[in-house]
């Protein structure tokens, strides 16, 4: 755990003190708070987990080595210039997950209730300028905060390629430090089951491991046809480390939402257990390329069953309110070949297929409601009728998502025209890692308003959040996972928390983003670094012309050429503006790149100055 560096700049300069997500208010004041070896942590409740987090991020920075009880403390002995006191049990009111922190030259007063006790921490921690061992300043102001939506969500795709359970943990951590609460756990897929199930262990045996996997997009102009890496692609959680993850999540205040995926993308669960298809005699294997397969979960009572013993152990693995049952992409080719389908669909009297999958998700829906738990799927759950208490993830755009408001349903906005996929592009440059197309720039996030305007004010209280996806057929490594998160996440942060009114994509990027960077490459995380701010691809006509660059990241540097070449560290270091006169008729290129101290770099930016 590491303290901001060198914040000073964002005391002076930013209104809102270098914090992301930007608080509901900032009252800047002046000087700084010193901690030091003589600073007493006192706290009213020290068995709390908020309270206990921040004595472990106290002692691990060589900050503090314990916290006080202040209920064990002679306070007319205490010298109360010098303290931080943090409290849970105090007169008056705050909004739900809100706080009150007030810092002077003094002291440091920290209001808050559970959860907003922890994010009150988060905000404490993201002020502290570190200096020697056990001395850190803390710039004096008044923040009050509070998240504008209570559902506030970052999901993570394990399926298509399994992530460790240390890095889920270093996912959770990030989340945490930016007052994310929800975590979406992809669980299964066609491509792979990864969830222990004790009552089916083939689901592992079998449905975890798939034998190659495709190489290069799966469809489109850039797909490779029929080559595949001939290396095999496995890993599960056990109960075990299930249980250990959704308690370190819970001790950061972050719920953990499980995915199995239902009634299609299932071909992993076919795999193991083909009586649950509609065709038993059918070989089926795990998947070993992307794309939405034919294959569905068969609606009999065999495997109603069967879902059913499913969702009780994932159900005694998850305190979650939510459980998510995909209900996405099941293209139903195997039902429409199915005789049992068809009359299944005349004897219940349904439509047609689609109705079929709202009978399926309806029985799904009543057998968890009955265990106490809600289910959300994906906006296809409306095809055919919506199941009566289903929370609806829009990501087809925010149509699904209407919908479901209008039909008095809890609508979490997640489109992709949002830019809420984060395995999407992030620039549109050919030096960008292979995605599954798409752009989504980290400004797209930050704008991306998730109350549609065509509600009433009724059915905007329905959208109780929003959330971004990390889908994973081409990210198989963590690097690359965190480097299509990261800096992307910190611009959902600030549109599931921050006022719609105090958002300011300027101050974000450019005042507040290149110091968050540095801690995350200071924390041990991957990202995406930005092009050098001020820049962008672009062709410029004229004849003078001033190139004013900034660092993307705290104490990177920037290089530039003008002779047409890529940009390397061995050339020309950009250290103040460079004015340019082109001859008529001629052209300069001024290509530059940033690289972080730590040796990250930016892909290569490329400006045209024509006359």
């Amino acid at each position: 755990m590491l303290a901001f560096p060198a914040s000073a700049f964002a005391q002076k300069s930013d209104p809102n003190m270098g914090i992301i997500p930007a608080p509901v208010s900032v009252d800047k004041g002046k000087g700084v708070f010193k901690f030091t070896s003589e600073t007493i942590v006192m706290v009213d409740s020290p068995n709390h987990k908020a309270m206990r987090f921040f004595a472990e991020y106290l002692r691990k920075s060589n900050l503090a080595l314990s916290v006080t009880d202040m209920s064990s403390l002679d306070k007319k002995k205490v010298n109360t210039n010098k303290t931080i006191m943090l409290s849970l049990n105090f007169k008056g009111d705050l909004p739900p997950e809100g706080y009150e922190l007030k810092i002077t030259e003094n002291n440091i007063e920290l209001k808050g209730r559970g959860a907003g006790m922890f994010y009150g921490i988060q905000t404490l921690i993201q002020l502290m300028e570190k200096g020697s061992i056990g001395d850190a300043t803390i710039p004096c102001g008044t923040i009050k905060d509070y998240p504008r939506f209570s559902y506030r969500g970052m999901h993570l795709d394990v399926s298509r390629h399994f992530f460790d359970v240390a890095f889920v943990k270093k996912y959770i951590d990030v989340m945490a430090m930016y007052k994310l609460n929800n975590f979406h756990w992809h669980l299964t897929d066609d491509q792979g089951w990864r969830i222990e199930i004790k009552k089916y262990p083939k689901l592992t045996e079998v449905g975890s491991k798939r034998a190659q996997t495709k190489i290069g997009r799966a469809a489109g102009p850039t797909s490779v046809a029929d080559l595949y890496d001939n290396t095999p692609h496995g890993g599960f959680y056990t109960q075990q480390e299930v249980s250990e993850i959704v308690d370190y999540a819970t001790a950061r205040y972050i719920n953990v939402i499980p995915e199995i995926e239902l009634p299609g993308h299932s071909l992993a669960a076919l795999a193991a257990y083909p009586e649950w298809s509609c065709d038993a005699a059918k070989t089926y294997k795990v998947g070993e390329t992307w794309g939405v397969y034919d294959d569905a979960f068969c609606p009999t009572e065999q495997t109603f069953n069967a879902l059913y013993d499913i969702l009780r152990e994932v159900m005694e693995l998850f305190p979650s309110k939510y459980i998510h049952i995909g209900g996405d992409e099941c293209n139903k080719v195997s039902w429409k070949k199915s005789q049992f389908c068809r009359e299944l669909i005349a004897e219940q009297k349904l439509k047609n297929e689609e109705g079929l999958q709202s009978y399926f998700i309806g029985k799904i829906e009543k057998f968890v409601n009955n265990q106490g738990r809600q289910i959300i799927g994906w906006d296809e759950i409306l095809e055919g009728g919506l199941a009566p208490n289903a929370t609806v993830m829009s990501w087809r755009g925010e149509k699904g998502g209407i919908a479901a408001a209008q039909l008095g349903h809890d609508v979490i906005m997640t489109p992709g025209s949002g830019g809420l996929y984060f395995d999407h592009t992030q620039s549109k440059s050919s030096q960008e890692p292979l995605s599954i197309g798409g752009f989504a720039p980290l400004e797209k996030a930050y704008n991306y308003d998730p109350i549609p305007s065509v509600l009433n004010e009724a059915q905007q209280k329905r959208v109780i959040g929003v959330q971004a996806n990390l889908w994973t057929e081409y990210i198989a490594t963590t690097g690359k996972a965190e480097y299509m998160l990261l800096p992307r996440m910190l611009s959902l942060s600030e549109t599931a928390w921050t006022p719609k009114d105090k958002k300011d994509y300027k101050n974000f990027s450019e005042q507040r983003i290149p110091r968050h960077l540095l801690l995350l490459d200071q924390a041990g995380y991957n990202y995406r670094v930005p092009v050098p701010l001020g820049a962008g691809d672009s062709v410029l006509k004229g004849n003078k012309f001033r190139i004013e660059l900034l660092p993307p990241v705290t104490g990177a540097k920037i290089y530039y050429t003008i002779d047409g070449h890529e940009p390397t560290e061995n050339d020309m270091v950009y250290t103040a503006p460079v004015d340019f006169t082109v001859p008529e008729r001629n052209t300069i290129i001024f290509k530059s790149i940033a690289i972080t101290a730590s040796g990250k770099r930016s892909i290569v930016n490329t400006v045209k100055m024509e006359n």
